[in-house]
């Protein structure tokens, strides 16, 4: 999605923890893996972690999961909204591949 010139996404920041990180820099991952994961963090970006689809843990609802590929057939990833009030952002905590 693009903004107009000089104007701020409206989304929050999407961040990866050290262990997405390391999966995604890994050479032998999959294309179609690597694509669902960037286009996961998009979603949850431009929907500040309230991506359609996702589900909630009963006992910690910013820890939410969705399904990653079509109907989720690559895996499921999980991440967490801080909804700081200075610096609102979610954070891919773990991708699980199936």
């Amino acid at each position: 999605m693009s903004e107009p010139y000089g104007q701020e996404p409206e989304g929050w920041p999407c961040l990866l923890s050290a262990e997405v990180d390391a999966l995604l820099a890994d050479p032998s991952l999959p294309t179609d893996v690597f694509g669902a994961i960037i286009a996961v963090t998009v979603q949850i970006n431009e929907t500040k972690g309230y991506v359609p689809g996702s589900t909630a843990s009963s006992k910690w609802p910013q820890q939410r999961r969705v399904p990653l590929g079509p109907d989720g057939s690559l895996g499921v990833a999980e991440y967490v909204i801080v909804a700081d009030a200075n610096e609102p952002h979610c954070v891919l905590t773990r991708v699980q591949l199936y």
